[in-house]
């Protein structure tokens, strides 16, 4: 999975000479931390909401009402734009966005192509869309968890297993617990317990909640 395939395309934008006012009203309407600062179609960086909400006091809290209207109509986006604003491009693969934002705690990412043209952005929300996706929760059908060993081969062994029972694999994910191996299909049956009791015959051990209530009790 590639971040073009699950990025949002339709992405308000402000331009330099926008105004900030204008920018806060954008952000306050969409339920927006930050907006992104274009020109024409090039990104060249971002305000956030704190930023905006910041300025628009600081410079009018002792002024009359004319000279407030007169100096919001000049204050522009260009006098509080950040650029430190990380990107990937479209053919980033998923994970590799995702651990960037993990890494350096970030809400989301613009999306831009070799030219800098911003393409879109992804966020949290699309992150957990994909995990729940990549999951195959919403293809029903059962969860099964099970340990293996870390061994070339044993993914294709387990879903022979499976196949042979005439089950169809919905998803496959593979975790690691320490130095654990967890293996997670989601099978397409409303009775799994004809595919459990295969694995443990072929010496797989189930895993299931209660293996792990010593840990966050």
């Amino acid at each position: 999975m590639y971040v073009g395939l699950r990025m949002i395309t339709r992405v308000p934008t402000v331009s330099p000479d926008d105004l900030v006012l204008d920018a806060d009203k954008i952000m306050e309407e969409n339920k927006l931390w930050m907006l992104m600062v274009t020109e024409g179609d090039k990104l060249v960086g971002y305000i956030r909401k704190e930023d905006a909400r910041a300025a628009l006091p600081s410079l009018v809290s002792s002024l009359d009402k004319y000279e407030m209207n007169y100096l919001l109509t000049k204050l522009t986006v260009k006098k509080i734009i950040r650029t430190d604003l990380e990107t990937v491009s479209p053919e980033t693969e998923i994970e590799v966005a995702a651990n960037l934002m993990y890494q350096k705690n970030l809400p989301g990412l613009a999306v831009v192509n070799n030219h800098n043209k911003l393409l879109g952005y992804i966020n949290r929300s699309v992150m957990l869309e994909v995990l729940v996706d990549e999951m195959g929760l919403k293809q029903g059908g059962v969860r099964i968890a099970f340990e293996v060993e870390d061994r070339p081969g044993v993914i294709a062994e387990v879903s022979t297993i499976i196949a042979n029972m005439g089950i169809s694999i919905v998803s496959t994910a593979t975790f690691f617990h320490g130095p654990r191996r967890l293996v997670v299909f989601r099978i397409k049956t409303d009775d799994p317990c004809q595919v459990k009791k295969a694995l443990k015959k072929h010496g797989y051990r189930l895993v299931t909640p209660e293996d792990f209530v010593g840990e966050w009790e």
